[in-house]
C-alpha cells in the first residue's frame, strides 16, 4: 500500500501546474538626472532590438537613485521624443533579478514613462508683484 501511495503522490505532482508568479509593477516619480546612448544589435533569432538607459532621482533622504532600461524599439523612440534630462516624470516599471555564475543582477524595467502632474498654484497663493506685506501693515 505505501508503494501506491507514493506513486499517487507522484503523479498529482506531475499533473499540477507550475504556479504563475505575478509581477511586481511598481511606480516612481522622480526627475531624470541622466539618458545614455541608445543601445541597439541583432539577437541570435536575427531581430533587431534597441535599449535605453535612464537614470532619475527622487525626493527621498535615502536609496534615491534609481536606473531604468527601456527595450523595445518604439519604447526607446518615444522617450527620447518627449523626455529630456531635468523633466520630472512618473515611470511605472517592473523589478527583476537573475542569477548567473553565482551572482545576482537586478534591473528595473521601465515599461510606462509620462510627465507627472505638477501641483497647480492657485492664484489666491500667488504673491502680488510689488507688495511685500508685514504683519505691522494691517489696516486694523
Amino acid at each position: 500500500m505505501a508503494k501506491t501511495l507514493r506513486t499517487d503522490r507522484r503523479i498529482r505532482n506531475k499533473k499540477r501546474k507550475p504556479e504563475k508568479t505575478n509581477k511586481v509593477m511598481k511606480e516612481e516619480q522622480l526627475t531624470i538626472t541622466s539618458i545614455s546612448d541608445v543601445q541597439s544589435g541583432t539577437s541570435k533569432a536575427g531581430k533587431e532590438w534597441s535599449k535605453l538607459t535612464f537614470v532619475g532621482n527622487t525626493s527621498e533622504e535615502y536609496n534615491n537613485l534609481y536606473a531604468f532600461e527601456l527595450f523595445g524599439a518604439e519604447k526607446v523612440e518615444n522617450f527620447t521624443k518627449y523626455n529630456k534630462v531635468g523633466y520630472v516624470v512618473n515611470v511605472d516599471f517592473n523589478v527583476s533579478t537573475r542569477e548567473w555564475e553565482g551572482k545576482y543582477y537586478t534591473s528595473l524595467s521601465a515599461w510606462k514613462v509620462f510627465k507627472a502632474e505638477t501641483a497647480q498654484v492657485s492664484k489666491e497663493d500667488t504673491p502680488v508683484p510689488g507688495f511685500e506685506g508685514t504683519q505691522d501693515d494691517l489696516p486694523f
